[in-house]
């Protein structure tokens, strides 16, 4: 379950200036669509409960305190069921059901509270079609993506053609949580979004959290009247509900206003979890209220799962490929050892080989106080600069930067060659690295809304909301190359680490030669007949033979 630090405000408390720690998991209320029951012992009795249970299910308010089977058998045995199923502290369980005292059938979801406690949630059956030829039609089109650009047209095109919703957008994050629209289907009359960026403070971290631990959420109507959850007896001392797995948790009214300002009115998000992490987001809008069918919501959940499956398949054929260029640079530093014992040319004779597989321009070797380059880099004594730099700074890591710039004003002169910058050390000798250099690239980011105001204040001085302007609104970058990737911090590593065991091999192996040659000059000295010394250059013996004893 989601974790908040002490302190953190409560539900619908916050105001943007804390609205990072507003704690969303607790709202003690849902959206009025459904219906919500928490149950305890084997008997299931009823301890909280939502107040529109009559409403939607014709259950009686006196439910609390008594066994759910007193009052509706039919349901009670389908939660029972449900039950049996493991990992229903992680994964809530879900199953179709009628109802003893409602004319309605339910699509029940049941999931387990750290304390044992057992929460139901009750949606009214809404029709639904057959969608297994849909989605085996689906599955097929998005595993045959060659590309992550073609893979996020595809997801768009699928779920806007699943969902029906006004608008469908693939979210993706930046390493810095910054959000792009990656992809976009919409209606035609629609303002486009596609490449639009939005900052990290849109989404707060414990938002992200629940988007890991609840993968798909529906906002049927941003207008609706939160419903509240009454208390029994015998749950007055137990605190505030986690309610993060639940489905119908209402939703931070900050959040709220903010699809307000947008225009919105009701919203479908499913999560995107590539290689363990929330790598992106399916993000539906539409204009008008709208809710979605069982069938939609799971379909929709499968399918995140193959689109994040084929994530993380892409990315990792990226890796593969990145590793196959480092064997290939391994394999042409062996063979030049083995032709003329000089590794250091093999890696800068093929130029494309070392650049390639990290995007660069350039790229610099700095070995046993020589600089040797290929490409487009600095001067020389630049590029000592730079070394000195890292020796004193980011001594012995990987080092990647976009802005080299922003680390240190002293290499602005170089931008246009080395705004960006990744090193890795080769040998635990001071002042040894392998460089890579990517050039400034000016661009324009297109940001949806001024993502420096993401505030604006109402007639009332009090009234703080998010921004109201979501205006497209450019940004000039300068001084900044395309940033490192992962798998080019990956790459870097795999290549420093190569080196440096080829060249703690080769350092090994000429000590060797150099001690082998030494012991065969003591022999020929010490077999000489004219009286010999050899000294070092602070002038300290080091051998004498024994026709210099002889002399003396």
């Amino acid at each position: 379950m989601t974790t908040i630090p002490k302190n953190s405000p409560a539900f619908g408390a916050a105001d943007l200036s804390d609205c990072e720690r507003e704690q969303i998991h607790l709202p003690e209320s849902i959206q009025p669509h459904g219906a919500l029951l928490v149950m305890r012992g084997p008997d299931l009795k009823v301890v909280k409960a939502s107040s529109n249970l009559n409403a939607v299910t014709d259950i009686d308010a006196d439910a609390l305190g008594r066994p759910f089977a007193d009052y509706d058998a039919v349901l009670a045995e389908t939660i029972l069921s449900l039950l049996k199923e493991q990992g229903l502290e992680s994964m809530p369980q879900s199953l179709r059901s009628a109802s003893e005292r409602s004319p309605y059938s339910f699509d029940v979801a049941v999931h387990r509270l750290e304390s044992g406690d057992v929460i139901a949630e009750l949606e009214p059956v809404r029709p639904g079609a057959d969608l297994s030829g849909f989605i085996e039609r689906s599955f097929q089109s998005l595993l045959s993506t060659l590309t992550l650009r073609d893979l996020c047209d595809e997801t768009a095109r699928v779920f806007k053609e699943l969902t029906g919703y006004d608008r469908v957008m693939v979210y993706r994050f930046d390493p810095e949580g910054h959000g792009e629209v990656f992809s976009e289907q919409r209606e035609s009359d629609l303002e486009a979004y596609l490449g639009n960026r939005y900052p990290a403070s849109d989404i707060p971290q414990i938002a992200r959290r629940l988007y890991e631990t609840n993968r798909i959420r529906v906002l049927v109507d941003v207008s609706y009247q939160a419903i509240p959850l009454i208390a029994g007896d015998d749950a007055t001392q137990d605190g505030q509900l986690d309610m993060s797995l639940c489905s119908l948790r209402s939703v931070s009214p900050i959040h709220i206003q903010y699809l307000k300002n947008m225009g919105v009115s009701a919203t479908l998000v499913v999560s995107l979890m590539a290689g363990g992490s929330l790598w992106g987001l399916v993000s539906c809008h539409h204009y008008s209220s709208r809710n979605i069918s069982y069938e939609t919501k799971a379909a929709s959940e499968v399918l995140a799962e193959v689109v994040a499956t084929r994530i993380a398949a892409l990315e990792s054929f990226a890796r593969v490929e990145g590793e196959l260029a480092i064997r290939r640079i391994e394999k042409r530093i062996v063979e030049a050892i083995a032709r003329d014992g000089d590794w250091k040319r093999a890696l800068f004779d093929n130029p494309q080989l070392l650049l390639q597989p990290l995007q660069a321009i350039g790229a610099a070797l700095a070995f046993d106080g020589q600089i040797l380059s290929t490409g487009e880099v600095p001067g020389t004594e630049q590029i000592r600069g730079i070394v000195a730099w890292l020796e004193k700074t980011r001594s012995k890591e990987v080092f990647a930067s976009s802005c080299l710039s922003s680390d240190s004003p002293e290499f602005k002169r170089i931008k246009s060659v080395a705004s960006g910058l990744l090193s890795v050390p080769i040998s635990r000798a001071p002042g040894e690295y392998l460089m890579w250099f990517r050039p400034e690239r000016i661009r324009t980011l297109t940001w949806g809304g001024n993502p420096f105001k993401p505030v604006e204040v109402g007639d009332d001085p009090r009234d703080l909301s998010p921004r109201r302007s979501f205006t497209q609104w450019h940004q000039l970058v300068k001084d900044t190359s395309d940033q490192w990737s992962n798998a080019d911090l990956m790459a870097a590593k795999l290549i420093g680490e190569s080196l440096e065991d080829l060249i703690y091999q080769f350092r090994a192996v000429r000590m060797l030669i150099a001690q082998d040659q030494l012991a065969e000059i003591k022999r020929e000295v010490q077999s000489a007949h004219q009286p010999i010394i050899i000294a070092d250059d602070s002038g300290h013996l080091l051998f004498v033979n024994d026709a210099f004893y002889r002399l003396a």
